[in-house]
């Protein structure tokens, strides 16, 4: 092997390494933010949640902002993972198949994924504070839009971006609700059966927009 070629190798597993490591600050950021809330999100704190050196994060996100905007991007990006999982196993399509893969998706999201979505919806308060969060938390918010539209034109809605805007609302907002409403705490989680009637009942609605 030349030295050029070499070298281009050991520059890209540099890169490979960077972006490895960026993520893993990204995740430990969420984690920290669901546990202890924005006032617990210190460079120091990500260090220790991360395993890292100290120093770590700051090096990789000079700002709490940087870090913010970088937990934006990463929730967008596993919520994205999420769909695709469910899009590569699903065979046909339908409301009844898309309702399904809708309410298996929630029940993810209030169980397993518990977390990443406390820290979603506390870290998304803080952007109607902070201007310069904005423009990575609408980058992060098309993501989901882009993906229900694709859904929802598939599937035959006349107005796929508007009935996608309904659609991410909605989920958000039974999201909200079973995880940190008024009554979040006293209701059990419901099951995936019930999801998927709510699920149905969502997708009619607005695939009739």
């Amino acid at each position: 092997m030349s030295i050029p070629d070499r070298q281009d190798r050991e520059d890209g597993q540099d890169r490979e390494d960077r972006q490895d490591r960026r993520t893993l600050i990204a995740d430990a950021a969420i984690s920290t933010v669901a546990t202890a809330g924005l006032r617990g999100l210190t460079h120091r704190a990500v260090d220790s949640a991360a395993g890292l050196p100290a120093g770590s994060t700051s090096y990789y996100f000079r700002t709490r902002s940087a870090l913010i905007s970088a937990c934006y991007l990463r929730l967008a990006e596993l919520s994205v993972a999420d769909v695709d999982r469910w899009e590569a196993g699903r065979g046909r399509l339908d409301v009844e198949s898309a309702a399904d893969g809708l309410a298996a998706l929630l029940h993810h999201w209030l169980t397993a994924a518990r977390d990443r979505q406390l820290a979603r919806f506390e870290l998304t308060l803080e952007a109607t504070r902070r201007p310069e969060l904005r423009a990575d938390l609408h980058t992060a918010g098309l993501a989901a839009r882009s993906k229900a539209a694709t859904l929802l034109a598939a599937l035959g809605a006349p107005h796929p971006a508007p009935a996608a805007e309904l659609l991410v609302a909605w989920t958000d907002g039974l999201l909200y609700d079973r995880l940190a409403g008024a009554l979040a705490e006293t209701r059990p989680l419901p099951d995936v059966t019930e999801l998927a009637t709510v699920a149905r009942q969502m997708l009619k609605a607005a695939l009739s927009t």
